[in-house]
This record gives structure tokens, C-alpha cells and sequence, in this order.
């Protein structure tokens, strides 16, 4: 095992990364990783865990830690469950600087297929090989959808059927150029090749919360790359408060205005023009 500091040097002056203290637990064994953004997910994060051991052989996991404190990501689980790292933010910001740290990592690691699952064990991880095949056959932005053939919307809650549905994924969709149907859906999967594009530069501050997922889907489209979605199943506790980060009229208000601003304002890299 070993062990980087938060101060870990990315050899790349271009990228803007959050510090982040790295715990390799395994080597890299495969070309492509899953990334799994979590804090304080406790029990769901370890049952999702056992789940995943089916494809341990197939896909590395990486754990991208938002600073959790409730003692789910025990390294002795993470060893057992086949882990490959753990990382562990302590620069600012929350799921988009959680990302830009897994995406930083694999590619200096070499990964050429990231997918990108929540870490609530909602979505079923069968279909991260599935993921993985798409990517190595030359997609580059995989979106997973609930509502395309194939895919099971089980348990969820009405309003965030009429959101998706009404709001959320047409306006993607139109600032994409690209129908996609499920776009609050974190179940996604990118090629190296899209990351590392001068065109697109995700490593940069400006993504801290869930603008990188909007933009992505975006940019990805926009500037002619591969897109595709395929079916996936997301499963909401029945008996249970509905598993989510985002809270109040607070959350909801500052997730739309995001939303806005990747539709109608755009995150483009500097001297570059459109979503």
C-alpha cells in the first residue's frame, strides 16, 4: 500500500485538482475503473460493495471521498471487497471537485474507461461492464437512463419522474443537441480521449458541485463526439427517506440554477465559444 499526500503533484500545471490524500490498497490490474464519489453513505456504501465483488475482476473500483466521517470506508472493508484505491478530498468543493479528483487520478493512472457510479446503492452494478464494453468499442459520453428499453425506474418518486421528465433532460438535451432521457442520472461512463481534449478541460475550479455532470453531457455532444445511452436500472428504498444530497428549496433552487447556466450560459474553456 502506499500513501499520497494532499499535496500530491499531478505533473500537469494545467489541471486544477482539489488536494487529496491517495490510499492504494491493490495495483492496477485493468484499463478501466469505476469511480464512485461518496460521503457518509454508511451502510449503503458497504452493501453496494459487496455487490460489486462480481466485477472485481473485471473493472478497478476507485473510492472518491468527499471527507466522510462515519466510519463506512474502513480499510479492511475496502481490501475485502477489492478496492484499488481510496481517496480522500480535503481541498474545497463537493461532487464536481470530487470527480475532477477521480478523473485526475485514473488518467495519470492510465485508465482509459471511467465510469461513474453513486455510492448509495441505488443503481445495479451489472451494468459497469456493460459501461466499460461501450467505451472500449469508441463512445465517449455513456449515459445511463432509466427510460430507454431496457432500463427500470423502480420506487421513484413521482416528482423526480415529472422533473426529469419535463425540466431537467429536455433542457439538456436542447443545449446538447442530443436527445438524452435521464440526465440526472450519475450513471456514467467517459473515454480518456474526451477528458484529455484541449476542447474540453474539465480540471478547472469552476466545477464544484453538479456542474461537471451537466457540462460533460453538453460539451461532449456539442463538439462531435460519440454519445450514447443504454438502460440501466435505479432502484428507491420503499420504506425508506429518499436517498439524496440535495435538500430544501435551497438545494433544489441552487441545482437549478445551475442547471441554467450550463443550458443557457455554458462553462466553455476560456477564448472558446458555445455549451
Amino acid at each position: 500500500m502506499s500513501e499520497l499526500g494532499p499535496e500530491y503533484d499531478l505533473q500537469n500545471d494545467e489541471w486544477h485538482v482539489p488536494g487529496f490524500r491517495c490510499r492504494e490498497l491493490r495495483g492496477r490490474r485493468t484499463g478501466a475503473c469505476v469511480c464512485i464519489p461518496v460521503i457518509n453513505e454508511g451502510e449503503k456504501i458497504r452493501a453496494q460493495l459487496e455487490r460489486m465483488r462480481a466485477i472485481a475482476d473485471a473493472v478497478d473500483v476507485v473510492i472518491a471521498d468527499g471527507g466522510s466521517i462515519d466510519g463506512s470506508l474502513r480499510e479492511d472493508l475496502l481490501c475485502d471487497c477489492g478496492v484499488r484505491a481510496l481517496l480522500t478530498k480535503t481541498g474545497p468543493g463537493r461532487l464536481s471537485s470530487q470527480m475532477r479528483m477521480a478523473m485526475a487520478y485514473a488518467l495519470e493512472q492510465g485508465y482509459t474507461a471511467l465510469v461513474f457510479m453513486d455510492g448509495n446503492n441505488k443503481d445495479d452494478p451489472e451494468a459497469v461492464t456493460r459501461f466499460v464494453a461501450e467505451l472500449d468499442r469508441g463512445t465517449d459520453h455513456v449515459q445511463g437512463s432509466r427510460y430507454v428499453p431496457g432500463g427500470r425506474a423502480v420506487n421513484t418518486p413521482f416528482s423526480r419522474h415529472l422533473g426529469v421528465k419535463l425540466l431537467h433532460a429536455p433542457l439538456i438535451s436542447l443545449a446538447a443537441r442530443f436527445r438524452y432521457t435521464d440526465t440526472t442520472n450519475g450513471f456514467r461512463g467517459y473515454s480518456a480521449r474526451l477528458l484529455l481534449d484541449p476542447r474540453v478541460r474539465p480540471f478547472r475550479d469552476v466545477f464544484s458541485g453538479y456542474e461537471l455532470h451537466y457540462y460533460l453531457a453538453i460539451r461532449a455532444a456539442r463538439l462531435g463526439f460519440a454519445v450514447k445511452e443504454i438502460p440501466t436500472t435505479r432502484v428507491y428504498p420503499s420504506h425508506e427517506k429518499t436517498p439524496t444530497k440535495i435538500r430544501g428549496l435551497r438545494g433544489n433552487l441552487k441545482v437549478l440554477g445551475t442547471l441554467f447556466r450550463a443550458v443557457f450560459v455554458g462553462f466553455a474553456p476560456p477564448n472558446e465559444t458555445g455549451a
